[in-house]
């Protein structure tokens, strides 16, 4: 996993509308990544809601969300069109970045193990560079946690 101060790897991937999104689109901006399981899932939706229902706020602080999962573009289009998602959904179905951002780890549930997504936020300031990371995210309240950080680096975990 990329440590505050490091680099964000990069990326190029497929958003809800099949437009190719890159992170060097976004030098000058601070981009929130948040990688998470599944669309359409309680947790998930839950999450991108509440970015979503804070996005005048990210942008005033000049940054830009971003949620990727391994689900498919239709998927995405199918939850961003559902929930009113103002922020791109980006695909990721060979898990090369998110192998790249260490999200992709072993969990557990019901006494079984699987590999998976484990919710995972990153700040990357505007010079790309890892400016907060956010591990095995609780969704309540999370979007205003970021939100500080962003008001607030030095408070960032």
């Amino acid at each position: 996993m990329p440590a505050i101060g490091e680099k964000a790897p990069g990326f190029s991937l497929l958003d809800s509308t099949g437009r190719t999104v890159n992170l060097k689109d976004f030098r000058g901006k601070k981009i929130v990544l948040y990688f998470y399981p599944k669309d359409q899932t309680p947790g998930c939706t839950k999450e991108a809601c509440s970015f979503n229902d804070r996005i005048a706020e990210f942008r005033k602080h000049g940054a830009v969300v971003l949620g990727v999962s391994a689900d498919g573009v239709e998927s995405h289009a199918k939850f961003a069109e559902r929930y009113g998602l103002r922020f791109p959904l980006l695909s990721d179905p060979d898990k090369k970045v998110i192998k790249a951002y260490g999200v992709w780890k072993k969990k557990s549930l019901y006494g079984k193990e699987f590999m998976g997504i484990e919710r995972t936020t990153f700040v990357i300031d505007e010079d790309g560079l890892i400016q907060a990371v956010f591990p095995k995210v609780r969704v309540e309240g999370h979007s205003e946690v970021v939100l500080d950080a962003l008001k607030n680096p030095r408070k960032a975990s």
